[in-house]
């Protein structure tokens, strides 16, 4: 080996050893100051309860403050966007929602790009949306169900959450593959769309898991089916739409941490490390089970994957269903 060489090949070892002691350094000191976390929603919603109760426990264990500061507005296009430009140094965190991947192709323009502009930490928890329907409808299950509305075209209207969330996308997703003549009927929030078909002024609806467990428990709405591949543990005795004779259906509320692009990589795998101890812990396994969601473990890698794969289904339902947010 010539001199030169040998003095470049050593040069360009010490500079691989120095980034990674760096690395290492810069990991063992996260954090030195509080964190900002970013929710891009009102308090007292799903994607702020879960943010307060995980930030709680990374305080305690991180010994810096992880604080909550919300940036709701714009179907929570408002706070991601000012995640996206925040500096990329691990100091700002955000908790994303289903909106991070829906919004995409439901907006005509947001102010992130949700593969650009980010990197993922974790998929933290998922919660399944659930058909239910009034006593008055004369359905014990989905094919009954599906028979009913065919027999009446034209006639019947589901509830839903607003335009573009996961109970809507659930909805039109069920009525296109059944070829169902049903009307969607958009309400600001799942309390409202269910509160309507408690009512039976829309004694067909689509919504998040939460707002529906003790109403059916109480008999006072029947729960036809859970959207996720696999039974709710707050409704176990509740078939999927797979096991109720409609497969394909999967759709659920996912809340994960991600930090702008670009933030060391370093505190990128020790927050998800943090992270992926805390949800499994149980009391966070519990409590989260009181809101209807399901604790997750997830690599960045695997949560990445999942922002794809998402964005690619929801933007294929929009775009064929013409949904649009001006």
């Amino acid at each position: 080996m010539r001199r030169r060489d040998f003095i470049t090949l050593i040069g360009g070892a010490a500079t691989t050893w120095s980034l990674a002691a760096s690395c290492a350094a810069l990991a063992q000191s996260y954090p030195s100051k509080p964190v900002r976390v970013i929710v891009p929603f009102a308090p007292a919603g799903p994607a702020d309860v879960l943010a307060r109760l995980l930030m709680s426990k990374l305080s305690q264990g991180l010994g810096q403050q992880f604080y909550i500061e919300n940036q709701a507005g714009a179907g929570g296009n408002l706070g991601m966007g000012a995640a996206a430009h925040a500096t990329p140094d691990g100091y700002t965190i955000a908790v994303v929602s289903t909106s991070f991947v829906v919004n995409p192709s439901l907006y005509p323009k947001i102010p992130y790009d949700p593969y650009r502009d980010f990197a993922p930490i974790t998929l933290a928890a998922v919660s399944p949306n659930v058909l239910v329907i009034h006593p008055s409808i004369p359905a014990n299950n989905v094919q009954e169900l599906i028979a009913f509305i065919k027999a009446h075209p034209g006639k019947y209207s589901f509830a839903h959450s607003g335009v573009g969330t996961t109970p809507h996308l659930s909805g039109e997703m069920f009525k296109r593959s059944q070829s169902l003549d049903i009307v969607a009927v958009p309400f600001n929030g799942s309390g409202p769309a269910i509160q309507s078909t408690l009512a039976g002024h829309t004694p067909i609806g689509f919504t998040v898991l939460t707002p529906a467990v003790q109403l059916v428990k109480d008999g006072k709405l029947r729960c036809l089916a859970v959207t996720t591949p696999k039974r709710s543990v707050a409704l176990p005795d509740v078939p999927t739409l797979a096991e109720a004779g409609v497969p394909g259906q999967e759709a659920d509320t996912i809340l994960g941490i991600v930090a702008p692009a670009h933030s060391p990589q370093p505190i990128i795998e020790l927050l998800n490390r943090e992270i992926s101890n805390i949800m499994r812990q149980p009391d966070v396994v519990e409590k989260l089970e009181t809101l209807g969601f399901d604790a997750i473990v997830s690599t960045p890698d695997e949560f990445t994957a999942r922002i794809k794969t998402d964005i690619v289904k929801w933007g294929s339902l929009i775009q064929s269903a013409n949904i649009k947010i001006e």
